[in-house]
């Protein structure tokens, strides 16, 4: 299998892992429409919707770079519209794009709420519901970056407002693919056993030195593979975890994924992840 030809709209793709997942679809020759806010240098986060251009076609993929804010219901309708229009068709969704503040009920001011809910929550049911059209027509995947539904206190506990919107996402996941299932769409979550070193997460934490406990995004990239190469909703309603899905898949060996590869350092698992 392959996804040469295939169209895959990615939120959140200038940066991170939804960078990655472009460029290992690039890889196969793949159509790649960068949707994110970031069409000019941030002076903290590298990488912009036309440096993964780019990178995409140098990888042997096509690019398509959409400034689109997921908040948007217009820009999201419209970028998505304009994808369709471009390659033909649209085969995938990767709802990538994501805000985080890890804060408590206490402290947490309702702008920063209401941020993360418009983000993570509402941005998938948005996308989910805009391409929807598009994907009727192929058979195509919903493939969102959310965690499984552990409801273990401590999730809650110091960042409840967080936890929320991102349980939101993946209950979204539950429901589309029984919604779907008659239009033969797949529709997973996917999230990382252990930290992933990402340029947002040292923005969060301040540093980069917890990335020796951290793998690389390539194997959320490898594991998104493996799902959106699946057909015929061989894998849909679920929440998995990269290791899991590699897994199946017949992979064995992890070390290759750590930032440092040369560390002995225990990786240190990911939000929401016992």
């Amino acid at each position: 299998m392959s996804l040469k030809g295939k169209t895959l709209f990615i939120t959140g793709a200038s940066r991170g892992i939804g960078r990655e997942i472009a460029l290992r679809a690039a890889r196969d020759g793949a159509n790649i429409v960068i949707a994110a806010k970031s069409a000019e240098p941030h002076p903290k986060l590298p990488g912009t919707i036309f440096s993964v251009a780019k990178e995409v076609e140098a990888a042997g993929g096509q690019a398509l770079a959409l400034q689109v804010d997921v908040r948007d219901e217009a820009a999201v309708r419209g970028a998505l519209a304009q994808a369709n229009a471009h390659f033909g068709g649209i085969d995938a969704l990767i709802n990538n794009a994501g805000a985080i503040k890890l804060t408590g009920v206490q402290h947490v001011e309702l702008k920063r709420f209401d941020l993360m809910h418009q983000i993570n929550t509402r941005a998938v049911l948005l996308c989910s519901q805009a391409a929807l059209p598009y994907l009727k027509k192929s058979h195509g995947h919903i493939l969102s970056i959310s965690p499984p539904l552990n409801l273990a206190s401590k999730w809650f506990a110091q960042y409840s407002p967080y936890t929320i919107t991102k349980y939101g996402m993946s209950m979204l996941t539950l429901g589309m693919s029984e919604e779907f299932a008659n239009d033969g769409i797949s529709v997973n979550s996917l999230w990382p056993q252990t930290m992933i070193a990402t340029a947002a997460i040292e923005f969060q934490l301040g540093s980069r030195e917890s990335f020796k406990h951290a793998r690389t995004p390539a194997i959320m990239a490898d594991a998104a593979y493996a799902v959106l190469d699946s057909s015929d909703r061989r894998i849909t309603g679920r929440l998995l975890i990269d290791e899991d899905i590699l897994r199946e898949n017949g992979v064995t060996e992890f070390e290759h994924y750590r930032f440092a590869p040369d560390s002995s350092d225990t990786l240190m698992p990911d939000l929401f992840i016992d």
